[in-house]
């Protein structure tokens, strides 16, 4: 069992080596170039300031196993027609994949989701990511588009599938 909890300062070391866990053997996030702490902690400032959560799963032994998020999805303040529906990422470090973490993190930020009063959460996903596209269909998510190559990474043309799910 972890507990879900805000994120905090001292969490960002082990979000940012989760996030670049599979960064250079894997096409799942379109960039080559590794995350940093200082980078995170601008992001975490930035998620804080529009009032949008990232959370941590932590295991008592283990410490910060996985961690979720939510932002806008497109320009909100700009096309404000977009802000019931928010776009979400989920991270689970390799070793606890399968635990039901990334389950528990959803369903935390639904939660969170509905309680802001949004009504949609979208996932967009490598399309190589059949791992991430099995998860999030096993969650009540439903594929509504997939992008072809419109992404590039290590020479190669990649798909973007976007998902969406019903929170309120």
């Amino acid at each position: 069992m972890v507990l879900i909890r805000d994120a905090v300062d001292a969490d960002l070391p082990a979000v940012t080596a989760i996030l670049n866990q599979q960064l250079a053997t894997t096409t799942y996030e379109w960039t080559e170039t590794p995350h940093t702490v200082e980078e995170r902690a601008a992001w975490l400032a930035a998620q804080r300031r529009d009032g949008h959560p990232v959370l941590v799963a932590v295991d008592d032994a283990e410490g910060v196993v996985g961690w979720a998020a939510y932002g806008d999805f497109r320009d909100s303040q700009r096309w404000p027609g977009y802000r019931p529906t928010v776009e979400h990422s989920v991270h689970i470090a390799e070793p606890h994949w399968g635990r039901g973490i990334g389950r528990e993190l959803i369903a935390a930020l639904a939660e969170r989701a509905r309680a802001a009063g949004k009504r949609v959460m979208v996932a967009a996903i490598d399309g190589t990511n059949q791992r991430s596209i099995g998860f999030h269909t096993r969650l009540g998510f439903r594929q509504v588009a997939r992008m072809p190559g419109i992404g590039e990474k290590a020479g190669h043309r990649l798909d973007l599938v976007l998902m969406q799910r019903e929170v309120a």
